[in-house]
């Protein structure tokens, strides 16, 4: 017996493969903390170092006798001299001087004063006495312009916004009164922006009714404010797309019309000339234009050359290769630009004028070409029928030799369904039989 019988187990049983572990990452501690710290930081660093690490081991020079003692210090902060204790840094037995190192956050509102001639000559106000103006400025005086605590304060009913309005129309008044000229406080705030009495009460009311809301009035109010974003920005497209389309000048469309209906009109009905598709339906390339321009309007932003290419493309649809390729070479000779260098809203329309001009151009070119084939067919045709010419004589074979094989030639040259002479007979007509075996 071995162990694997004691234990119950298979003796064909293979030993298990031990995972290896995933090392981790070794974050080395930076210089100048220690390892306490830096174990309860996580091993994340401070957004923000609170001193320098070059300063950590920077020892304290060996001259120096550092103490901390319990002295007395005043504040200039305060104004009744109060004398208080607290422990101070001591160096060499030599007691720190100078203010208080937090008096310097003491900050106070500088508040206007004004004389009993200046309030008489610039301050009178029938809604305010001049004793409740000097509380009122006592009291701003005392606790900073604190409105809310001043009207706690405040002894007559006054609301904070009237508390406002009657000190900053003071101070306002008083220094454009001690300016030398109104230009010198122009750009003070209380100048340059004076207190709105009406528009802090609505602002408040505003503030007041939606503080004041439901869960239902806000959803309400997501809503109107999602479908109004919505239809803003629909109106904002449709605005674009109107400023950056390319309208078609007005007297263009008649004109192109009548071009394309006249030549129309003159074709006899018995020339089998086919006239080019852009001559004989010009409402086709109009509407390919309106489609193209509505296509336009759903892109937000494109280029006006873009716009070009597409209006040109539209024009030009019904045309051929070959001719949009005469266009071109029409405009590399008159010395222009197959794409305007200024793609301006009136050079595009004109270059698009000018295409089209061209094309029609071209059209009236094909037609004229037509006509001049059709009147030299005619001249030949009238040539044919006069008496007295070579061709009222007719040229009859000698059919003596090898008339035969003339025949022959000239039923191959035919269809078997044109021929000149029918046959005589059905016997002439069929091929002889063959013989058979029987026969014989």
């Amino acid at each position: 017996m071995d162990a694997k019988d004691i234990l119950g187990l298979p003796k064909n049983s293979l030993p298990q493969e031990k995972k290896p572990r995933p090392q981790k990452d070794s974050q080395r501690k930076p210089d100048g903390i220690s390892r306490e710290v830096y174990a309860l930081t996580g091993g994340l660093a401070p957004l923000m170092p609170a001193i320098d690490a070059s300063q950590l081991k920077k020892r304290p020079p060996t001259d120096e006798k550092i103490t901390w003692q319990w002295l007395p210090f005043t504040s200039s902060a305060r104004k009744d001299n109060l004398e208080l204790y607290h422990w101070a840094r001591v160096v060499n037995a030599v007691p720190p001087t100078g203010d208080y190192s937090f008096a310097k956050y003491n900050k106070s509102v500088d508040v206007v004063k004004y004389t009993d001639e200046e309030y008489e000559k610039y301050l009178t106000d029938p809604m305010w006495t001049k004793e409740e103006t000097d509380q009122l400025f006592d009291l701003c005086q005392r606790f900073d312009l604190r409105f809310i605590v001043i009207a706690d304060r405040f002894p007559s009913s006054r609301t904070v916004e009237e508390l406002k309005d009657r000190y900053y129309s003071v101070s306002r008044a008083i220094l454009i009164a001690r300016a030398p000229s109104p230009g010198d406080v122009s750009g003070h705030p209380l100048v340059k922006e004076p207190y709105n009495v009406s528009q802090e009460i609505e602002r408040k009311r505003a503030l007041c009714m939606v503080l004041s809301q439901t869960k239902h009035q806000e959803r309400k109010d997501a809503e109107v404010l999602a479908e109004a974003k919505r239809i803003a920005e629909s109106r904002m497209v449709a605005r674009v797309a109107e400023e950056s389309e390319l309208p078609v000048p007005s007297n263009a469309g008649p004109e192109s019309a009548e071009r394309a209906s006249v030549p129309g009109d003159t074709v006899s009905p018995s020339s089998n000339v086919q006239l080019p598709s852009a001559a004989v339906a010009p409402s086709t390339a109009m509407a390919d234009n309106a489609s193209t321009l509505a296509s336009l309007r759903m892109l937000r932003v494109y280029l006006r050359t873009y716009a070009l290419e597409q209006m040109v493309q539209a024009a030009s649809s019904s045309a051929g290769l070959r001719t949009i390729k005469r266009v071109e070479q029409t405009l590399q000779e008159l010395g222009v630009n197959l794409k305007p260098r200024v793609p301006t809203k009136l050079v595009c329309a004109e270059h698009l004028e000018l295409r089209k001009e061209i094309l029609t151009l071209l059209n009236l070119q094909k037609q004229l070409q037509y006509k001049e084939a059709e009147g030299s067919s005619f001249r030949d045709a009238s040539y044919a029928d006069t008496p007295g010419t070579p061709k009222d004589r007719t040229f009859v074979p000698d059919m003596s030799f090898g008339g035969e094989r003339v025949g022959k030639r000239d039923q191959k040259r035919k269809a078997p369904g044109r021929l000149s002479e029918a046959p005589s007979s059905p016997a002439q007509s069929k091929r002889p039989r063959k013989l058979k075996a029987s026969d014989l």
